[in-house]
């Protein structure tokens, strides 16, 4: 079997996208007071679609959210050259070739989400030609269902939030994760505000499900270490992102509190950079995103070491390629999962145009021990929704 073809395409949103509001959600935009929304700067309109198609016919799905035209463009003009006419079963070796063919200006950000999304791709057709889900490939089950958490309740009116959140747990959920709407500049007002949407959510699930809360990268290292005291008597599972990736020694300050566990690594790439945060002792919690990090390539090795530390990995988001992950790793206790929504922040869009995303049951999902692959497809109809850019 050789890679015969890869095509790259950019579907664009073009349909109606609900309004953010601002104090939406924290966010590094936030400390800049923008006259506007700043997380209109992290909405992800776009979703850039590969496929590595072999000699034989089949087909390996791939994917990219983070800045799709551009990681496009890396993919045509600098890795499809060198993967045509090559062995996918080298898998190790392909990653490698591209991983160093593009180190002078890749290792992290776009590079390493180019690079990701062709090695979900090529796992995604090794498992089809082998006839097997991913998750056997890696090593198989791990556990019968995965318990997923509800990830959304964004800085919204107390009584909405309450709402959205009494549904979670009626769905049974046993574990929902929260957003804060307010950061540094809006001073003590807004911590008290950030405190009603933690108390909100707390007081309205009872103590017998997990509440997780978000920052996404918007708070200071000041900030974070004045929030913590406030946010104690709440029993959050973790804090997320509080300060930027960048600040690795801040992350490792907070977790020394040992007051509220500290999450982090959706803005982190390969086992380089987890092993820094495993050997500063920055985080309780690695959340590394397959379509981020380097691939499931790089999702495996860093899972493995993060178990050598005895750090659980929940990877960022959901989508099938970190469910495979997830459920071949005995380190991972369960994953996220984004609730389908009308369009907003764009991290819904996979389920525009992808078909075959499990939906939860109770608060688990599972995966088809009879669907080679990943188990997702292209949803061409649906792409008539979108301007799709070859």
């Amino acid at each position: 079997m050789k890679i015969s073809k890869i095509r790259t395409r950019v579907a664009q949103w073009s349909g109606e996208t609900a309004p953010l509001p601002p104090h939406f959600c924290t966010n590094p935009m936030d400390l800049l007071a923008l006259p506007q929304s700043s997380m209109k700067t992290f909405t992800f309109h776009g979703w850039l679609i590969v496929e590595v198609e072999s000699d034989d016919g089949q087909v390996g799905i791939g994917n990219a959210a983070l800045a799709p035209l551009v990681t496009k463009q890396v993919i045509d003009e600098y890795l499809t050259p060198l993967l045509i006419g090559a062995d996918p079963w080298d898998i190790e070796f392909l990653w490698q070739h591209m991983y160093r063919k593009t180190m002078a200006f890749g290792r992290k950000g776009i590079g390493m989400a180019a690079i990701s999304a062709v090695d979900i791709a090529l796992w995604d057709l090794l498992g089809k030609a082998a006839k097997q889900p991913v998750y056997r490939l890696l090593g198989g089950r791990t556990k019968q269902r995965i318990p997923v958490y509800a990830s959304r309740l964004y800085s919204t009116p107390l009584d909405t939030l309450a709402a959205e959140a009494s549904r979670y747990k009626a769905e049974g959920y046993k574990a929902m994760k929260l957003r804060f709407g307010w950061g540094p500049v809006d001073g003590a007002t807004g911590m008290q505000k950030n405190i009603d949407l933690v108390r909100t959510v707390r007081e309205t699930v009872g103590d017998g499900i997990d509440v997780m809360a978000d920052a996404y990268m918007g708070w200071t290292l000041d900030y974070a270490k004045r929030m913590l005291p406030m946010l104690e008597p709440f029993n959050l599972r973790w804090l997320e992102e509080p300060v930027i990736p960048d600040d690795l020694r801040g992350y490792a300050e907070l977790k020394s509190y040992h007051s509220v566990p500290i999450a982090g690594g959706e803005h982190e790439s390969t086992i380089y950079g987890f092993r820094e945060l495993l050997e500063a002792h920055a985080l309780d919690y690695i959340q590394f995103d397959t379509n981020r990090v380097g691939g499931i390539s790089q999702a495996r090795k860093i899972s493995a070491l993060a178990e050598a530390f005895s750090v659980p990995v929940i990877p960022h988001a959901g989508q099938m390629h970190n469910f495979h992950v997830v459920m071949a790793s005995l380190n991972s206790p369960m994953a996220e999962f984004f609730p389908p929504v009308d369009v907003e922040v764009g991290n819904e869009l996979f389920w525009y145009i992808f078909d075959g995303e499990p939906k939860p049951t109770d608060g688990f999902i599972d995966l088809d021990d009879s669907v080679p692959g990943l188990g997702i497809t292209i949803n061409e109809e649906r792409l008539a929704q979108f301007k799709v850019i070859e």
